[in-house]
């Protein structure tokens, strides 16, 4: 009986062995997903922190999407260890909205809003009753009033809330702008047909345009610059730990100023 117990007992323990070699092989695994939506963050995510990551021993894919419900949806599900698409209202917005619990770790430098233009070259030039196209969401109209308003074109009732400001808050409109709120993904073909067009960043650079043609480029509050967003329960494991190092480092910012030319940097990066 013992010839054939001591046999047994040790294949037992050797595929307890493997198992708990296998768990622990899993834990520390650095294969991770990175997700961005096609264009400017996906580029960032390619060219930024994909070679930083792997320089830290990571295998690094990055997925590209096509909207902004997927890639939160992905992060929600373990699909994805990490985004970059959003910035923090709609972050938040989207959260709360689906029941998801997704948190912001940095910043990064984000395309900024234009107020572009094929008849005039400047915001001097603009004669009364131009037409502009605006977005038709609240958010990015939102951000079309304060650069008008920065720019002397209007101004708000100062009691509004700046993240939801709208025409209603209207209280002068010195060019007596009219305006064509459109889908945001219209907005740089409505260069050729109002007089201005506000297209956000990521749908300029989408459609080839320069955002340093733009008459004028938006002073971007930091709620609207994108973000690296996690899962809530993950914002304190190494992974995060080192996408902050890398945004912060001195490499990323010089591939910034060289490769996205035209983009905001947050408040930390600018005044440090």
């Amino acid at each position: 009986m013992k010839k054939f117990l001591l046999p047994a007992i040790l294949l037992v323990l050797l595929t307890l062995l493997a198992a708990c070699g296998g768990e622990e092989s899993s834990a520390d695994s650095k294969s991770i997903k990175l997700g961005g939506t096609a264009g400017p963050y996906s580029d960032m995510l390619t060219q930024a922190f994909k070679p930083a990551l792997e320089e830290k021993g990571y295998t690094v894919e990055i997925v590209e999407f096509s909207d902004y419900i997927q890639p939160n949806n992905a992060l929600d599900n373990g699909d994805l260890d990490a985004n970059l698409f959003q910035h923090s209202v709609y972050l938040e917005n989207f959260s709360k909205e689906n029941g998801m619990d997704l948190t912001g770790l940095i910043t990064v430098p984000t395309a900024p809003m234009g107020i572009y233009s094929n008849k005039y070259d400047s915001i001097e030039e603009i004669k009364d009753g131009s037409t502009i196209a605006i977005p038709n969401d609240p958010v990015n109209a939102a951000r079309t009033f304060l650069v008008l308003q920065d720019h002397g074109l209007i101004t708000l009732n100062p009691d509004a809330e700046e993240l939801t400001v709208s025409e209603k808050d209207l209280e002068t409109n010195t060019k007596n702008l009219v305006f064509q709120p459109i889908e945001a993904g219209g907005l740089p073909r409505a260069v050729e047909s109002s007089d201005l067009a506000a297209v956000p960043g990521n749908f300029a650079l989408a459609a080839d345009m320069d955002l340093l043609e733009a008459l004028v480029l938006e002073n971007m509050p930091d709620q609207y610059r994108n973000l690296v967003a996690v899962k809530t329960e993950n914002k304190d494991k190494q992974l995060s730990k080192d996408l902050v190092e890398i945004v912060e480092s001195p490499e990323f910012e010089a591939l910034i100023d060289s490769d996205f030319e035209g983009f905001g940097k947050p408040e930390w990066m600018a005044n440090r």
